[in-house]
């Protein structure tokens, strides 16, 4: 198998039958490329385990700041019906990136990306890689080594943010243990509100009990917020720490 980079090259001219929002879409190169700055990446399956561990969610966690780096858009490719894409991008709450399905495989061959997984059962599937697309010109593509497997080393999200610039500020992340109907759970999220921060929410419940928040954060009271690796507390510590910056 030989995979050949196609930097300074145009991306090939496909349409895509996609769907977008329940409704049908024709996608053709030009309306997704022309005059803007866009990141792909092409991968070898919705809901494969890699694919929806590591390689979408980084992408999607990024979005912001990729397009604080001007890029315009990020563009998920796979050869999958635009049923199954559109399915995977609800399961991925990941609205913010456009998922484009290469159902034919034409956009994949064209990038002389189409491999031959038969041994899997899929049949002929997209290589694993990423790319920067200038005004529908490669300007750089990192492509997965040609090595048994589903090599995943270089088209992840980070080193695409690092291309294009390494000194960009990549955002702390927060999450929030809580407790439904905790008055003290809603006045930390109020604080995270306010100030437009997102976070992701994880309530004690079944799955999630007591005991194991306080096998994590040394308490067993709720809320208790993490920024980043640092351990806040609780709604009074949010409040000092926003209090202190």
């Amino acid at each position: 198998m030989t995979l050949t980079s196609r930097e300074g090259q145009r991306v090939p001219d496909v349409t895509f039958k996609a769907r977008e929002h329940g409704q049908w879409q024709e996608l053709n190169t030009s309306d997704l490329f022309a005059g803007k700055t866009v990141v792909v990446f092409s991968l070898p399956g919705a809901f494969t385990p890699t694919c929806s561990t590591a390689h979408v969610p980084r992408y999607n966690e990024l979005v912001s700041t990729f397009k604080a780096n001007g890029v315009d858009d990020i563009l998920c490719v796979s050869v999958n019906d635009a049923f199954v894409m559109e399915a995977w991008q609800r399961d991925q709450n990941a609205l913010n990136l456009r998922f484009i399905p290469d159902g034919n495989g034409d956009f994949s061959r064209g990038m002389g990306m189409l491999v031959n997984k038969e041994n899997l059962g899929f049949g002929d599937r997209s290589w694993r890689y990423s790319m920067l697309v200038k005004d529908g010109v490669v300007e750089k593509m990192f492509i997965e080594p040609d090595v048994e497997g589903d090599p995943f080393e270089v088209s992840d999200a980070d080193t695409m943010l690092n291309y294009i610039n390494a000194d960009a500020v990549k955002p702390e992340y927060i999450t929030m243990f809580s407790k439904e109907g905790c008055p003290h759970c809603a006045r930390a999220k109020k604080l995270l509100n306010d100030r437009g921060l997102d976070f992701e929410e994880i309530q004690l419940g079944r799955e999630v009990t007591t005991r194991s928040l306080r096998n994590v954060t040394g308490r067993a009271s709720t809320p208790q917020i993490y920024i980043g690796s640092q351990h806040i507390g609780g709604a009074d510590e949010l409040e000092a720490y926003f209090q202190n910056r």
